[in-house]
């Protein structure tokens, strides 16, 4: 089974930007979102395509099974998922200690940004930036299920 430990923090500043690897525009969307279970549908770049089952667990651990599709099939998929869509653009950055990425939100949540960092295990240690501000993990107003059923930016 895939875990996913994941932390989620709002910014306090712009030096993540010094840190900026690459830069992915992600369109996402959900077929279903219920009893702690999501299923995802993604595309980056417009030219891949995933599916990603999420369930249970902490809000900081949680099980997660992703695979890529067709991105015809990523297409069609996303225009038969509920609420409406989450554009962003995902940076990825060059910092130890996990997988750290930054999404600035468009389209009806523009403006907010959020960085998340994947880490190893449970109980790993990470640098903590300067830039690095509020911890929202296990926040549900910043899930991206829970946005893609908001009217505009939380």
């Amino acid at each position: 089974m895939a875990q996913e430990i994941e932390r989620k923090f709002l910014l306090s500043g712009e030096g993540w930007r010094d840190h900026v690897l690459s830069t992915d525009t992600i369109r996402q969307g959900y077929l279903s979102a219920s009893n702690g279970i999501t299923v995802r549908i993604r595309t980056i770049n417009d030219g891949r395509g995933f599916i990603t089952i999420k369930s249970g667990g902490q809000a900081l651990e949680r099980s997660e099974f992703e695979y890529p599709i067709p991105i015809g099939d990523a297409r069609q998929l996303l225009m038969r998922c509920l609420g409406r869509l989450i554009e962003k653009r995902r940076h990825h950055l060059d910092l130890p200690d996990g997988d750290w990425v930054v999404d600035e939100f468009q389209g009806a949540h523009a403006g907010l940004v959020l960085l998340e960092v994947e880490l190893p295990d449970i109980k790993a240690e990470f640098t903590h930036p300067a830039w690095l501000g509020e911890d929202v993990t296990g926040r549900t107003e910043y899930y991206n299920s829970t946005l893609a059923n908001l009217p505009g930016r939380v």
